[in-house]
C-alpha cells in the first residue's frame, strides 16, 4: 500500500483525558500522511466542538475528520457513573461503529479515486472491545495506551494476580498493603488498584468485567502505542505482555487542537507574563475530580496562607456561582480562579513554580515533560499508581497527605495549614527540582533526533503506512 492510501478510524476511551493523547497521535499522523477520522461519542463531539473559540471547525480538527456515534446512553443520563458508561457503550458501539465504517467505505467508493476506504482502526485499549470488530470488518488494529505502562501492564497481568493470591476472581484485594508487579515499578497499595477507585462502587463489577474483556482482546492489534517514554518506565517496560508495545510519548500537538470539552481562559498566559519567574502555584484537578464546598474553602484558605501567587483551575460545573465568587475573592489580590486553561503553556512558563494535581496521566506527562515538581492529590482510578511513581519512584514531588483509611468516609478534609505546609516544602527542595529538571531533559531527549520515541513513532508510522 501506498504511504498516502492510509485511512485511521481512531476509537478513545469517551473521557477528557483518554481524548486529548489519541487526538495529539492522529495529529502526528495525519502529519505523515495518513488520513484520521477521529470517533467521539454524539456528547462528547458537542462539547468539543462548542469549546474552540471559532466555528469555522466544523467537522475537522487541525486536518483530523471528526465524527460522532452514540455511546447508548440517553441525553440526560450521568455520564460520570463509569460503571453505567461502560455497559451502555459495550451493549452499543459496536454495532454503531460498523455502521459508521459502512458509511465511510460508501462515500469512498462514491467518490472513486478522491476518497479513502477505512484500513486501520487504532483504538484506546480501554476499547479493546472493539478490536475483534475491526477485525470483523477487515480493518488492522492498533492499540494505543494512554495511561502508564505501569497501569497497562498491571491490568493486563491480573491473571496472575489472581492466582498469587493477590486478587480474588472479582478484583477484589485479597490482602491490605504495599505491592509492586517487578522491580523498578511503582509499590500501589492493593486497595487502590484502578478497578476498585473509579466512582460509585456499585459500578466496580461492570468496570472489571471491562477490563477482562478488553484484555482477552489485546492480542488482535499488532502494536500498542504508549504515551510515556522507555527511559521514564524501565520496570514497567521490562514486563512482558502479549503485543508490541511502543512506547512514543511524550506526544505533543504542535499547536493544534487537542480536543477540550471546555473553552480555555485566553488570559491565563498575560497574567503568568506578569509573575515572577518561580514563583506561581499551578493547581488543577483535571476533568472530572471534584472537591466539596468545605475542602474548595480550606484549599483557598491554605493558597492563600503561603503568600504566594496560585493560578487555580475550578472547572465548570464542579462548584456553585456563590462559592466560585467566594472563592475568587479570597485568591485576591495575588491568586487567579478560570474555569479551564491551556495547561501545557501553564506549565512550560518560567513563572510556573509547582504543581498541585490529582496525578492523571496527561498532567503527569506534561509536567515532566516542563520539569515541574508536584504536590499529589490523587482522586481515583490510576491515579494512586501515578503519585507512587512521582513520590516513590522519581522522587519529584511529595504527597499532599497520608491516604484515609480505605474503609473512612467521608475523606479527611485537608486542612488549609498542611497545604501551606506542603507547597512550602515543595518549592523550598531543590534536589526534588533538580529531578524534575532531569526527568524533563530525558523527556526531551526520548522524543529529539535518534530518541526512544522518535525511533518508536517510526515503527509505528512505518506500520501503519504498510
Amino acid at each position: 500500500m501506498a504511504n498516502g492510501e492510509s485511512h485511521v478510524l481512531a476509537l478513545p476511551f469517551p473521557a477528557q483525558g483518554h481524548v486529548i493523547p489519541l487526538m495529539e497521535l492522529a495529529h502526528c499522523l495525519v502529519e505523515h500522511g495518513v488520513k484520521v477520522t477521529f470517533v467521539n461519542t454524539e456528547v462528547n463531539h458537542g462539547r468539543i466542538l462548542g469549546a474552540l473559540d471559532d466555528a469555522s471547525h466544523g467537522g475537522e480538527l487541525g486536518g483530523v475528520d471528526m465524527v460522532s456515534i452514540s455511546d447508548g446512553l440517553g441525553h440526560g443520563d450521568d455520564r460520570s457513573d463509569l460503571g453505567r458508561l461502560t455497559e451502555s457503550l459495550l451493549s452499543a458501539m459496536p454495532s454503531e461503529l460498523e455502521k459508521l465504517v459502512g458509511r465511510i467505505n460508501a462515500s469512498a467508493s462514491a467518490a472513486g479515486g478522491g476518497g479513502r476506504e477505512v484500513t486501520w482502526m487504532v483504538a484506546d485499549v480501554n476499547m479493546a472491545w472493539a478490536f475483534p470488530v475491526a477485525k470483523k470488518l477487515g480493518l488492522r488494529v492498533a492499540g494505543f495506551c494512554p495511561s502508564s505502562a505501569a497501569m497497562f501492564v498491571t491490568r493486563i497481568r491480573i491473571p496472575e494476580l489472581v492466582r498469587d493470591g493477590v486478587l480474588d476472581e472479582r478484583g477484589m484485594p485479597r490482602w491490605r498493603g504495599a505491592f509492586r508487579l517487578a522491580p523498578a515499578m511503582p509499590p500501589v497499595d492493593t486497595a487502590e488498584f484502578s478497578w476498585n477507585r473509579a466512582g460509585d462502587p456499585r459500578g466496580q463489577p461492570a468496570i472489571f468485567r471491562l477490563i477482562l474483556r478488553n484484555n482477552a482482546a489485546t492480542h488482535l492489534a499488532e502494536a500498542i502505542a504508549c504515551n510515556s517514554f522507555e527511559e521514564l518506565e524501565l520496570g514497567a517496560f521490562a514486563v512482558d505482555v502479549p503485543g508490541r508495545v511502543l512506547p512514543v510519548g511524550p506526544l505533543a500537538s504542535g499547536g493544534k487542537p487537542v480536543g477540550g470539552f471546555w473553552p480555555e481562559d485566553a488570559s491565563c498566559a498575560a497574567w503568568l507574563d506578569a509573575q515572577p519567574a518561580g514563583s506561581v502555584v499551578y493547581v488543577a484537578f483535571g476533568s472530572i475530580a471534584a472537591l466539596g464546598a468545605a475542602q474548595l474553602a480550606e484549599l483557598a484558605e491554605g493558597l492563600a496562607l503561603t503568600s504566594r501567587p496560585f493560578l487555580w483551575v475550578v472547572r465548570p460545573g464542579t462548584a456553585s456561582e456563590r462559592c466560585l465568587d467566594g472563592l475568587r475573592r479570597r485568591a485576591a489580590p495575588r491568586g487567579r480562579v478560570v474555569g479551564w486553561c491551556p495547561q501545557r503553556r501553564v506549565l512550560a512558563h518560567a513563572s510556573t513554580a509547582c504543581f498541585v494535581s490529582h496525578c492523571g496521566w496527561n498532567s503527569v506527562v506534561e509536567g515532566v515533560s516542563n520539569g515541574v515538581p508536584f504536590l499529589c492529590w490523587p482522586y481515583f482510578a490510576d491515579q494512586f499508581l501515578n503519585q507512587s511513581y512521582i513520590c516513590d519512584v522519581w522522587r519529584t514531588g511529595l504527597r499532599m497527605a497520608a491516604p484515609a483509611p480505605a474503609d473512612e468516609a467521608p475523606a479527611r478534609l485537608v486542612a488549609r495549614q498542611l497545604i501551606r505546609r506542603k507547597v512550602e516544602e515543595l518549592i523550598g527542595d531543590q534536589e526534588t527540582k533538580a529531578r524534575a529538571i532531569a526527568l524533563r531533559d530525558a523527556a526531551s531527549l526520548a522524543v529529539g533526533d535518534g530518541g526512544s520515541s522518535r525511533r518508536n513513532l517510526t515503527r509505528f508510522l512505518d506500520l501503519i503506512r504498510s
